[in-house]
């Protein structure tokens, strides 16, 4: 049984106790047993290191991946979703380094690597438990039971048969190469690494001069930034073609050699330098110089400091020549192999230990760390005057992204993989993928792979998975092992842990007698290559698992952060294509990073950012994972993350759809418990009884037209344009169809509309909690746990006890009527322009307006408004609409003028020219410029930003036309609106604040439309505004309120109190009382008309009024009668051209010609509106003529003009309008023909009605017409004796 929904809801609360639903009963693996056999999407995962806890990045990756993940289950196919961890690698070492004061490998050493990785060992999981509990927090659907370890062994062995197949295809060599080097975890990094954490610093930049041996006096100058690079300088490198000056310093009179276009480093005016001499590049090439320090002197007779040449030298930095130290620069060591001054299996001239101190032979700074020492070197070049000059500079520099430590570029020999000699490859691999943004792809990723490098495999730790490599001595005899039982095989040991500590001890036996035994190379693999092996070791292949393996490779799926493009990513194509040659996924999502609200960093130490947790206990999962996909962050942007935002998804998307549900909910309760029999939703029966009113087809076609839209748009993986119009259609449902359909959701209409406004508003929420279910996982299975109780079974096969079984409907594209969907934008876009204009001028909606003029050149536009003008007319609160293509008419025109703050700065001298050409601006010019949004002026191309668009009134009547309306467009529609004063609009206006603040106060005291109440009211000033439309609108207002509103002197004493409070309204003090029960008067009251339901007919009408010398003939005198719109109820519906022939029966119009109007409309109707729309309305008939002006035809009212009885039998509701036109033609005392028609309108034998007794003043025939409506009235049953006291006071009424 479907349960009450309370008004108020704590978001977070609930969250916990769908969270706890979901734990007892398992549904997580239920959807996995329930998609068994079904076709497989495979998803990797990317393995998170458990040293720390969850971050924003890892919430926002986890949501985009349990979004698609979950879909894709909705979309009918098995996804397993396992989740990883990576426990290897520098995130641990460091951890434990930290811990235990370790700083170098000597420490380790003295220890023991056994000591060392059980330490790591334990700290891998440290945080898995607070993983697992996060992670579910957050609605994330993965499984950790069933996880993977990259410390597991056999994930370690599947490693080891991924380096076997790249060292048989000759991809492996090991090389000396200058590399990112992090001294504080005295490793290696490579070069993706080295890009992932680049900083802003400030180092020393210096000129030092290197004299030359042929002439002392004159030095060849470089500039650097790393100072302690010098003491190992071997050479200087010039470009070949690039031309160079020898200068003469006028100031101190030294000479020095730079390149010619450089002189600026030095020198900011002419007369500062002499220029000496000059000459090409090439001409430096070999000439030598002194030294700087003497520590590798003896290189000197090996070629060591010349002048080499390479155009990688550039003319944009530094003096034009760069010193040399080939070890600690990339270049640096490529140009000195080139030139022979170094060789590839020569000693390394590094004299810096792991942690980045320097050793022997740098005698005068030994033992000083690198960044350290640079102050003592430039100290010491300026003891020896080689320091020309001494400054600093503000510049990008890598540091490690483990230890935040800045890294140095240095030689080490470590084991590469060949990925340059793949690059063709790489980039058809990737080519044969799909990304989410494409740019991603195309440009960062495909740029890296363009100018990959080697990659780096190899680390000098100890925490990882060793690399299977055992080499002889001599390096002679290299083996690579694949698998636990060949190592088992040549060593002839027993093997079950795989880590450094249990197999480095083991030798294999030489292939060459005599030989000593292979022992194993020292290095462990980068934790990256580990990461990038996860597609195949997860799932211990190819020992294991090869035919489901084969099933999910490549992966359907991937998703994590962009800065992943240079590490994982990267890592999983290069060994895929390796193996493979094909990429491992087919699509990929890369995310953008979050920074904190300053745009920042999000910094632990600085506490720039609020807790995870602590958002989620706040707002609740759903409201932050919502935030998070629905921001620029989904496009790959960065997002500047602000806990307001996750707050205003709560206030402006999850309260608005819970109050829509809870609407629902109290209404369906109502109806339930009213017509005392149960609603039952069946999704097949809904779509076929489909409801004929406009607004119920326009949000059903609506939700299939998303439904479609979501399905498209998420097969191309774009959230970032599903979760938007996601976000965008909960508006369209609360703010757009539930607030105008209220009425009709209440019973207003009738037993029947309410019930297809309601089963259309289920079927709404119970798609939309379908289709939202991966997006707000919470949420969606709170509603549904209480709609489910309202289907019908979809099948006893079928699971439904949980929203997440449930598969994403078929759009049903039947329901889809696009023109409906564009009226209703073309009124929405209407009624969103007139509010503007009433913020602008501070109008509340509350206050009527007398008219809005919609001006557009399309006539289906003007028709498609004119269809739900009536919408239009109470959601602006206006008394009149004008459609119109006469734009000059109005005399109305856009102008422009200049933002001056914005402009003037830019534009300067020419501000003044360009002001002029903007003033001038037509308005055609402007109505280009707002369509493609700029425009090019006098050169300038000027943005909305630079403008300030406004209208102008020209003609005659300029200045009357200006002070009447305000204009406000969008796109080509063009709205006027009145906002001329009236007092009686004013009167109006007022009231309605009055009914505001009486309804405030009943939904302050939590009453419900039904409970009897009396609203009793005083002023402190009896001769206000406030006093005098109290009273002289009392009807109007408890029309509204549907109950008395008395003055304060009237209340009984004692009064059963509910609730008061005192309201400032309009510089008055009005004291509002509500009392419990109606007053005795309400009823009896003359100023009081009887409820309006008690004397309307069931079925809906229009009055029909004939005008302007159009005579009623064959009988009929009266101008005015009644027309049904249907009869009975919800049957026999009108068409426009039966209300042509109904109007030419009763007003005996025959062969004339006459044209239909709505009252006080100026255009012709010419099809019959939404009948919703055209309920109570009265037609004014014209004769036909050339210039027809349409008069006003009198007052109007909104009851029917001719009188009427209503009949109900089995079950049906009718009713029978007694004389038409009015006066004429009456039934009343025709028994045998009331009889006859009722019967041929219910379909039932006339003489089996028993009708009573009427009164017996009818004199004719009735001919009344019955046709299309929607809706009839709901009220309570009567019984016999009270329906007929009520035919008889309708008999007897005159409409």
């Amino acid at each position: 049984m479907v349960q009450p929904v309370p008004e108020t809801i704590n978001f977070p609360g609930e969250e916990e106790k769908i969270l706890e639903l979901w734990k007892q009963w398992d549904v997580f693996k239920t959807c996995l047993k329930q998609s068994k056999g079904k076709p497989r999407y495979s998803f990797f995962d990317g393995p998170p290191f458990a040293t720390g806890l969850p971050h924003y990045g890892h919430v926002l990756a986890g949501t985009i991946k349990d979004i698609v993940t979950r879909y894709a289950h909705q979309q009918g196919y098995h996804v397993e979703r396992r989740f990883g961890w990576d426990c290897h690698g520098l995130p641990v070492e460091f951890e434990i380094d930290t811990a235990l004061g370790i700083k170098g490998p000597q420490d380790v050493a003295k220890m023991g690597i056994d000591n060392y990785n059980n330490e790591c060992r334990k700290i891998v999981t440290r945080y898995a438990a607070e993983w697992e509990k996060i992670i579910g927090r957050l609605g994330r659907w993965i499984d950790f039971k069933n996880d993977y370890k990259t410390l597991y062994p056999w994930y370690m062995e599947s490693i080891w048969w991924v380096f076997q197949e790249l060292f048989s295809k000759g991809l492996v060599y090991r090389g000396v190469k200058v590399m990112p080097f992090s001294t504080a975890c005295n490793t290696p990094l490579s070069n993706f690494e080295s890009g992932l954490n680049y900083k802003e610093v400030v180092d020393p930049a210096i000129v030092v001069g290197f004299p030359l041996l042929e002439d002392p006096n004159v030095s060849f100058i470089a500039w650097t930034t790393t100072p302690w690079t010098l003491p190992s300088n071997l050479a200087l490198c010039v470009n070949p073609n690039s031309d160079y000056v020898k200068v003469k310093d006028t100031k101190t009179g030294k000479v020095y050699i730079l390149m010619e276009v450089r002189l600026g480093i030095l020198y900011n005016k002419e007369d500062q330098y002499i220029i000496l001499e000059k000459y090409k590049g090439i001409q430096l090439k070999g000439k030598k110089y002194k030294p700087l320090f003497p520590y590798f002197s003896e290189y000197d007779s090996k070629g060591a400091f010349q002048v080499l040449v390479d155009t990688y030298v550039t003319e944009d930095a530094g003096t034009g020549i760069v010193q040399q130290a080939p070890y600690f620069g990339e270049d640096d060591h490529r140009v000195a192999l080139a030139a022979g001054l170094i060789t590839r299996d020569q000693e390394m001239i590094c004299p810096l230990d792991a942690r980045g101190c320097f050793v022997e032979p740098v005698t005068d700074f030994l033992g000083q760390y690198v960044k350290d020492a640079d102050k003592n070197i430039i100290k010491y070049l300026k003891n020896a005057d080689k320091l020309v000059n001494n400054s600093t500079v503000k510049h990008s520099y890598p540091f490690c992204w483990r230890s935040e430590t800045p890294l140095i570029y240095r030689a080490i020999p470590s084991w590469f993989v060949r990925v340059q000699q793949m690059s063709e490859d790489l980039l058809r691999s990737s080519q044969n993928t799909y990304w989410v943004p494409d740019f991603v792809k195309e440009k960062r990723f495909g740029n890296w792979l363009r100018e990959a490098r080697d990659w780096a495999i190899s680390r000098n730790r100890y925490w990882g998975t060793p690399i299977p490599l055992w080499v002889s001595e001599d390096g002679e005899e290299v083996v690579c092992i694949g698998s636990i039982a060949e190592l088992e095989q040549l060593t002839g040991e027993t093997i079950k842990d795989i880590h450094r500590e249990s197999i480095d001890h083991l030798t294999i036996p030489s292939q060459r007698p005599g030989k000593p035994p292979l022992k194993r190379v020292a290095e462990v693999f980068d934790c990256w290559f580990e990461s990038g092996s996860m597609p195949y070791a997860q799932l211990h292949y190819p020992f294991e698992h090869k035919k489901e393996f084969e099933e999910s490779f490549p992966a359907d799926f991937i998703a994590e952060g962009i800065d992943q493009t240079r590490g994982w990513f990267y890592t999983l194509i290069v060994i895929s294509t390796a193996l493979f040659n094909k990429a491992p996924f087919k699509n990929l999502i890369a995310n953008g990073l979050i920074l904190a609200s300053d745009g920042q960093k999000m910094s632990k130490r600085k506490k720039n950012y609020p807790d995870p947790v602590e958002v989620v206990n706040k707002y609740g999962a759903d409201a932050l994972r919502l935030y998070l996909i629905n921001s620029p962050v989904v496009r790959a942007e960065n997002l500047r993350f602000k806990e307001e935002g996750v707050r205003d998804v709560l206030k402006d998307v999850f309260l608005p759809w819970y109050n829509a549900y809870r609407f629902l909910v109290q209404n369906l309760i109502g109806m339930i418990k009213e017509e005392g029999k149960e609603f039952v939703f069946n999704e097949s029966v809904a779509t076929k009884d489909v409801s004929v009113n406009f607004m119920d087809r326009w949000i059903l076609s609506f939700t299939q037209s998303l439904l479609l839209f979501v399905k498209k748009e998420m097969a191309a993986y774009r959230l970032y344009t599903v979760v938007p119009r996601l976000v965008k259609f909960i508006d369209h449902l609360t703010n757009w169809y539930v607030r105008m359909n209220r009425k009709r959701l209440k019973g207003d209409g009738g037993v029947k509309d309410c019930h297809h406004a309601l089963t259309t508003l289920f079927h709404i929420l119970f798609s939309m909690v379908r289709i939202m279910a991966p997006f707000t996982p919470f949420l969606t299975e709170l509603m549904y746990q209480n709609l489910r109780h309202l289907v019908t079974s979809q099948g006893s096969n079928e699971l439904t006890s949980s929203v997440h079984y449930l598969m994403l409907p078929e759009p049903k594209t039947f329901l889809i009527d696009e023109g409906i969907e564009r009226a209703v934008t073309r009124m929405q876009t209407v009624i969103e322009l007139g509010r503007v204009v009433r913020d602008r001028k501070t109008i509340p909606i509350k206050y009527p307006l007398p008219e809005v003029v919609i001006i557009h050149q399309e006539e289906e536009c003007l028709q498609d408004i004119e269809s739900l003008k009536q919408y239009v007319l109470e959601e602006l609160n206006v008394r009149s609409i004008t459609l119109t293509r006469d734009k000059q008419k109005y005399g109305v025109a856009l102008r422009a003028e200049p933002d001056h703050k914005t402009l003037g700065a830019r534009l300067k001298g020419e501000f003044k020219a360009v002001t002029l050409a903007i003033k001038a601006l037509s308005d055609s010019d402007l109505q280009k410029f707002l369509s493609q949004g700029y425009i090019e002026v006098l050169g300038h191309r000027l943005e909305p930003s630079d403008l300030r668009i406004m209208y102008s009134f020209s003609g005659e009547a300029a200045q009357e036309l200006a002070q009447k309306y305000e204009a406000h467009s969008e796109n080509d529609i063009l709205i006027l609106l009145d906002i001329t004063p009236d007092d009686s609009l004013q009167d109006e206006g007022i009231a309605r604040e009055i009914i505001n603040r009486v309804q405030k106060l009943r939904k302050k005291a939590h009453l419900i439309p039904s409970d009897e109440v009396t609203a009793y009211y005083s002023v402190n000033l009896q001769d206000s505004q406030i006093a005098r439309i109290a009273q002289s609108h009392i009807s109007f207002i408890e029309n509204v309120i549907k109950g008395p509103l008395r003055h304060m002197g009237t209340k009984p004493l004692p009064a059963n109190i509910i609730l008061e409070e005192t309201q400032h309204l309009k510089g008055v003090e009005m004291k509002l009382v509500l009392s419990k029960g109606f007053c005795n008067d309400w009823k009896t009251s003359s100023n009081i008309s009887p409820p309006k339901d008690e004397v309307e007919p069931y079925c809906r009408y229009v009055n029909i009024k004939v005008c302007n010398g159009l005579k009623p003939r064959y009988g009929a005198v009266s101008d005015s009668g009644t027309v049904l719109l249907e009869n009975p109820v919800g049957e026999n519906y009108l068409t426009f051209t039966k209300l042509k022939k109904e109007i030419e029966v009763i007003f005996g119009l025959y062969g004339r010609k006459f044209q239909i109007f709505e009252c006080g409309s100026k255009e012709e109707m010419r099809k019959l509106l939404a009948i919703d729309l055209l309920h109570k309305k009265t037609l004014c008939v014209y004769p036909t003529q050339e210039e027809q002006v349409v008069n006003v035809c009198g007052p109007v009212q909104d009851n029917p003009i001719s009188r009427f009885v209503n009949v109900e039998c089995k079950g049906k509701r009718a009713t029978l309008v007694l004389e038409n036109p009015r006066g004429d033609f009456a039934l009343d005392g025709h028994l045998v023909t009331l009889k006859r028609v009722l019967g041929s309108v219910l379909d039932v034998p006339a003489n089996s009605l028993d009708l009573g007794t009427l009164s017996e003043n009818g004199n004719g025939i009735g001919r009344n017409g019955w046709g299309l409506a929607l809706g009839h009235t709901r009220r309570a049953e009567r019984q016999p004796g009270e329906l007929a006291e009520h035919w008889s006071r309708v008999l007897m009424k005159s409409a």
